[in-house]
């Protein structure tokens, strides 16, 4: 059966660091374009990162470019989101998503609290 999972969140103080996982099960995770999103209490599920299939060309949105790192290792069938300078507004639910030719999936989600 094909799944996602994530794993690695917690809590961090501002400024911390967090490195967040992605397995797949059931598929190859290199032949899909992989995103990480995240949703913060009482707003809308945002994309963070993707790394597309093949090349794993990158894309971050303006508001964790040079803090976050999405990165693939195909060996694992893991992707991963560094998190570097972590601030209080990037506490959220972090999900990963793998799409690909019409297919989609979601993981269950890891909660990311950044607080002193």
């Amino acid at each position: 059966q094909e799944q996602l999972v994530e794993s690695g969140g917690g809590l961090v103080q501002p400024g911390g660091s967090l490195r967040l996982s992605c397995a797949a099960y059931g598929f190859t995770l290199e032949y899909y374009a992989i995103g990480w999103f995240r949703q913060a209490s009482g707003k809308e599920r945002e994309m963070v990162s993707c790394i597309s299939a093949g090349s794993g060309r990158t894309f971050y949105v303006d508001s964790v470019k040079g803090r976050f790192t999405i990165s693939r290792d195909t060996a694992k069938n893991t992707v991963y989101l560094q998190m570097n300078s972590l601030k209080p507004e990037d506490t959220a639910v972090y999900y990963c998503n793998a799409q690909w030719s019409g297919v989609d999936y979601w993981g269950e989600g890891t909660l990311v609290t950044v607080s002193s």
